[in-house]
């Protein structure tokens, strides 16, 4: 997958520990099956397939977010999402707290194993 250098740039932008959170999911998804693209949409990095953004993640005031848009990919993770504010297709990690990598990685994954309809 090629990077997208604004990608790179918010990310440079970012104070740490966030920053190498972030770049940590952003190797994740540079796992994603072929077909997918890193772009920057939304004021954010997102993964794109199909002109469609399936995953994206930003540094809020008091949380990461991890957005991802296919619906079936949020539930079948219910389970693993106790404790998380979990809207719509977001996920909130409190900055205060480390992020669960594997989590993360397994909805990366997920996400890149589904064709389900999107949020």
């Amino acid at each position: 997958m090629d990077t997208d250098p604004e990608v790179t740039a918010y990310l440079d932008r970012l104070p740490e520990p966030d920053r190498s959170t972030l770049e940590a999911w952003r190797s994740l998804c540079w796992a994603l099956p072929e077909g997918f693209s890193e772009q920057f949409r939304y004021g954010m990095p997102c993964y794109v397939r199909a002109d469609e953004a399936e995953l994206g993640f930003a540094r809020q005031k008091r949380h990461l977010s991890l957005y991802v848009t296919r619906t079936g990919v949020v539930a079948d993770h219910r389970d693993r999402l106790t404790g998380y504010s979990v809207g719509k297709g977001c996920i909130r990690f409190p900055l205060a707290k480390p992020t669960d990598l594997g989590l993360v990685a397994s909805l990366v994954t997920a996400t890149g194993a589904t064709t389900g309809p999107v949020c």
